[in-house]
This record gives structure tokens, C-alpha cells and sequence, in this order.
């Protein structure tokens, strides 16, 4: 997707893919048939600029054709470079503006509330994004209210456009920030699949609000990729793509592919 557009966000995209792939496949109670049934789970990508790994998830869930994917960034497509509810199926809300998704989640999870509605709210942050202030108020108001529909997962990369967070400005110790806020906290290997589901699914019984601080590797699977901030929001090139896939999916499995012609 990112190399057809010639721009994008792969690095994010690679770090939370196993956390998403959890989400669409395993977790949430959805369906592509109706996004709009009231009773689903709500996905909410806060950090939206990685909306190539959503759009993945969506279009391999049903929600559209996959050959649509190919059309990223492209005019009069409904990929935008940031997610778009009015354009794309199974889009929750239109997110980009770092910081704010964790206070929509928060509205989202009262009004479901009122409205006796069964669905969780699961909500995708990025470390560095947790830099902003709007985040803790909303820390606050989770706690306040205890939202126990609402699972906040922060993709603990290390990394932003910048740099190491650490270096940007320091968010650490992240446990015990939220836990000192009121929240549920748990620490994963984001990139292990199995400690994913079983935080994400662990977190739907938590008192109060839960909060999964997941330890990723920024470009996962991809050798030049990986921990390396450049890739924030760089494009591959053609050849570059071509051996990111064949490290992400082994060459003998492509191998084998080619041989039946798949």
C-alpha cells in the first residue's frame, strides 16, 4: 500500500500489526455485513497515520475489497492517508490529530453506557503520542467515571518522527502513570500474539478501565526497518518492498506461492 502511494506511515503500521490482527480476528464482536450494528466492539485508531494497518485489517475482515488497498492517498479513493468515518467502512471515527482518541473513546464509552449497549471500546494509542496533555485528562475522566467498557493499548515502539521518545520528552514509567491514574494495567510483548489475546480479552473483566501497555519494535519484521525512526514516515521503494515481503512472509513460502500461481 505505503510503496504504491508513495508515502505513508509503514513503521507504526508494522509495530501494532500483531495487536490489530488480535482485534479483527480473535477479539472484537463485529461485523462486515453491518458496521453499524449497535451491539458491536468499537475499534478507535487514535494514532490515524497509521491507517494502512486498519485499512489491512478491514478490507481482510470483508468490509471492502482488498483491491482497493492498492488506492491508498489516491483521489476520489476512500483510503485517505488518515482514516475517514464518512468515507470508509468500519471507520469509527476520522483520527489523526494526535491525542485525541482516547477522549472520543471515553464519550463513546458513556454513551454506550446510557444506552445499555453490550459493545467495549478498544483504543489504539502511539508512546509518543502520549506525550500530550489531553491524554492524562482523559486518563482522569476514564478512572473518574469507571469505564469498565473501555481498553486503551499503547503501541510502546520507543520511537517517533523525532526520535526515541525517551529523547523527545520522556513518558516513562507508563505502568505506573496509568496505574496511578485508577486504570487495570497490564505489560506485553505487543509483537508476541499470544499475550496479546489474552491481555485484550483479560481486559473486557477489569473493575474499571483497562490499560495494556504493549513493548513493540517499530518496523517489526522488517531488518532495515526495525528500531529505526526514519521509517516513521517513509515510503519503500519498489525493491525495498520487495524484501520487506519476503522477510515478513519467509522465501519459501513465497517460493511455493509462485509455484501454484497464487
Amino acid at each position: 500500500m505505503v510503496t504504491a502511494a508513495g508515502s505513508g506511515h509503514p513503521g507504526g503500521s508494522l509495530s501494532a500489526a500483531d495487536i490489530v490482527a488480535a482485534l479483527y480476528f480473535q477479539v472484537l464482536q463485529h461485523n462486515p455485513a453491518d458496521p453499524k450494528w449497535p451491539g458491536r466492539d468499537r475499534f478507535i485508531l487514535s494514532k490515524g497515520h497509521c491507517a494502512p494497518v486498519l485499512y489491512a485489517a478491514l478490507a481482510r475482515s470483508g468490509y471492502f475489497p482488498v483491491k482497493d488497498l492498492v488506492n491508498l492517498r489516491q483521489i476520489d479513493c476512500h483510503l485517505q492517508g488518515h482514516p475517514d468515518m464518512h468515507k470508509t467502512p468500519g471507520v469509527e471515527i476520522s483520527s489523526g490529530s494526535l491525542g485525541q482518541g482516547l477522549s472520543v473513546s471515553i464519550g463513546m464509552a458513556l454513551a454506550m453506557r446510557l444506552d445499555n449497549l453490550p459493545g467495549r471500546i478498544f483504543t489504539l494509542m502511539g508512546d509518543g503520542e502520549s506525550q500530550e496533555g489531553e491524554v492524562w485528562e482523559a486518563a482522569m475522566a476514564a478512572s473518574h467515571y469507571k469505564l469498565n467498557n473501555l481498553t486503551a493499548i499503547i503501541d510502546a515502539n520507543g520511537l517517533q518522527i523525532d526520535g526515541f521518545t525517551c529523547d523527545v520528552m520522556n513518558i516513562e514509567p507508563l505502568p505506573e502513570k496509568f496505574a496511578a491514574f485508577g486504570w487495570n494495567t497490564l505489560v506485553i510483548d505487543g509483537n508476541n500474539m499470544e499475550q496479546v489475546v489474552d491481555a485484550l480479552e483479560r481486559s473486557r473483566t477489569a473493575a474499571g478501565p483497562a490499560a495494556i501497555i504493549a513493548r513493540t519494535v517499530k518496523g517489526k519484521g522488517v531488518s532495515y526497518m526495525e528500531n529505526n525512526a526514519g521509517w516513521h514516515g517513509k515510503a519503500p521503494k519498489a525493491g525495498e518492498a520487495e524484501q520487506a515481503l519476503a522477510e515478513l512472509t519467509g522465501e519459501e513460502i513465497r517460493e511455493s506461492r509462485e509455484k501454484v500461481g497464487s
